[in-house]
């Protein structure tokens, strides 16, 4: 795993999230060992990962397959990734469906409706030779997800079919069953999720011959327990006879790089504010909507200052206010403290920024969006993709 201190930032073109290769690597050796001790068939999630540069890094170990919620990303999944395309989305329209039917290996369906609406192209994309899994995504109406924005299993959730509306008559045809209620959470909440849908479930779990854990599997975080995973999945296996498929979007980008970025001005109202070669919500979003708090290489948090004391320094460091360079006045990380005071073309590097943050960006107000690069295992940086004027210019018309 390349240590932060002997990257070299400056030499990096600021803006632009970076991929450290060795970081990457050191998650699929995990991911593939969980693979293979429980039995699973783990796929990428696009909605967390779709670093496509990356794709044959993680067909080296054994990963054969993604899962994809819209036509753009099966799309992605059969073009880039290549293996099994798996596609859920919470509602299919009538024009796309043709394409995601022709793309898809498994299609998982989120009502009964939908299924009924479809069902007869399913059945005639089978009779002309094609093999299309189809699945049912249920809601076991229980999930630990703390933040209501991510919780797929919260009061009145349009995602998956509950106990009560489920339609066992409508069933014909369907030979699997998906759910997905976790949020980067630990195996001990995928063993409790599982015992209330095998309450909720199992009258239709021994119907069915393959099951898909949805996405939240965060194995790759120090600390999560791997061996209960593995005992969870393998007794959940034998018990049912079912195929278990898992399907972790952040496992794979978990702490395997950074958003580079550049100080462009420094101002001062109280207190000192960067400005920064980035934006906070059209780079990254989650910090507004999460929200959370990301780490910057080299700053801690603030000292307990008075409000309307004037300060750039003291208590223990530099402290600034971290904002990007749209006009959205809510553009604003927070509140850092540096341990030196920082100037115009100091490098400011956000750590853990390539799951999620990456695939959400926006070219709100047309601000320059961050390159792509990856850190190579022997040191050199390569540029994969750089954004312009056109791929602003052509998100609108």
């Amino acid at each position: 795993m390349t240590p932060t201190e002997s990257v070299d930032w400056a030499a990096i073109p600021s803006p632009a999230f970076v991929l450290d290769e060795s970081r990457l690597r050191r998650n699929l050796e995990l991911i593939s060992y969980v693979q293979q001790e429980s039995g699973a068939q783990i796929i990428v999630a696009f909605k967390g990962f779709s670093m496509w540069s990356a794709f044959p890094t993680l067909r080296e170990y054994g990963i054969t397959g993604a899962t994809a919620s819209s036509l753009n990303e099966a799309r992605l999944a059969r073009e880039e990734m290549g293996g099994e395309v798996h596609v859920y989305a919470p509602a299919y329209s009538d024009a796309e469906f043709p394409a995601i039917l022709e793309l898809a290996d498994h299609l998982v369906f989120n009502s009964f409706s939908q299924w009924a609406r479809f069902k007869p192209q399913v059945e005639a994309a089978r009779a002309a030779g094609r093999t299309v899994h189809v699945g049912i995504r249920v809601n076991p109406e229980y999930a630990e997800v703390e933040t209501d924005l991510y919780n797929p299993a919260g009061p009145f959730s349009r995602l998956g079919v509950t106990r009560r509306e489920f339609r066992m008559d409508l069933m014909d045809g369907v030979d699997g069953l998906h759910f997905h209620t976790l949020c980067e959470k630990d195996s001990d909440t995928l063993e409790r999720t599982l015992e209330v849908l095998e309450r909720n479930f199992g009258d239709v779990l021994s119907r069915v011959k393959w099951v898909n854990f949805g996405g939240g599997h965060l194995m790759t975080r120090e600390g999560y327990d791997i061996p209960r995973l593995i005992r969870v999945v393998r007794a959940f296996r034998e018990r049912w006879g079912v195929h278990v498929i898992l399907e972790p979007g952040s496992a794979f980008g978990w702490q395997t790089g950074w958003l580079v970025s550049s100080v462009l001005d420094v101002v001062h109202n109280v207190k000192d504010a960067l400005l920064l070669d980035i934006s906070v919500s059209a780079h990254m979003p989650d910090v507004l909507e999460m929200p959370y708090r990301p780490r910057i290489l080299g700053a801690g948090d603030p000292p307990e200052l008075d409000h309307h004391r004037e300060t750039t320094e003291g208590a223990g460091g530099h402290p600034y206010i971290i904002g990007g360079t749209t006009c959205l006045a809510g553009d604003v990380v927070g509140e850092y403290v540096f341990d030196r005071p920082l100037e115009v073309g100091d490098r400011v590097v956000f750590d853990d920024m390539i799951h999620y943050t990456m695939v959400k960006t926006t070219f709100f107000n047309g601000v320059k969006h961050p390159d792509i690069g990856i850190l190579h295992l022997d040191g050199s940086y390569e540029r994969v993709k750089t954004f312009g004027y056109e791929e602003f210019r052509a998100k609108l018309s």
